[in-house]
């Protein structure tokens, strides 16, 4: 149910300013953003801009900013609902890192890694609930802070079921990452005996 918006100050405002709006759905637009953003459409400040297609695409980034700040809000309120079955699940895998002196390799620790995963590197390892696959343990592979990929080892098979980096795409230090996570691979069978 939309709520009405009364913009005829808004056009008064545009008349008393010799404003002539050249695209009304374009300003329209821009003012109900304005009003979501909180701002004054009474006032010739925002109302009359100088150039409206920029201050239109203005307004349309930042309620998009705010949206997403909101989403990922949502997303870490439903990450902190599944922590404790997290932990039952992979607890005895916290603490696993390797490295070969440059790319350190660890064990996923929370939930809430799995959204910062999974924002950061634009793929779906927490939209797709990958902390609550049994068979599987999420690792992420780093060069000091910056991630490089994120390693899916399946703990039946202990083989390496996928290794993506940002976009799903592999990183230039792919085959090295996996070559890593290979030789360590012992370290995770221990904790499962």
């Amino acid at each position: 149910n939309r709520r009405k918006i009364d913009y005829w100050p808004s056009v008064k405002i545009c008349i008393r300013n010799n404003y002539i709006v050249k695209d009304a759905s374009i300003w329209l637009d821009y003012l109900r953003m304005l009003e979501k953003l909180g701002k004054d459409v009474r006032n010739a400040f925002y109302v009359c801009p100088d150039n409206l297609t920029l201050a239109h695409d203005k307004a349309v980034n930042k309620v998009r900013y705010i949206e997403a700040k909101k989403n990922i809000e949502k997303k870490r309120a439903e990450a902190a609902k599944h922590e404790e079955e997290y932990r039952k699940l992979k607890s005895k895998f916290f603490g696993i890192e390797f490295s070969d002196g440059l790319i350190r390799v660890s064990v996923l620790t929370s939930v809430q890694e799995f959204l910062e995963e999974g924002e950061f590197m634009h793929h779906c390892v927490f939209s797709a609930d990958y902390w609550s696959r049994e068979d599987s343990l999420i690792l992420s592979a780093h060069i000091e802070e910056k991630r490089l990929e994120t390693v899916e080892v399946n703990l039946k098979t202990f083989k390496v079921v996928q290794s993506r980096g940002v976009c799903n795409k592999k990183s230039e230090c792919h085959d090295r990452i996996v070559g890593i996570v290979k030789q360590n691979i012992n370290l995770i069978r221990q904790r499962i005996a």
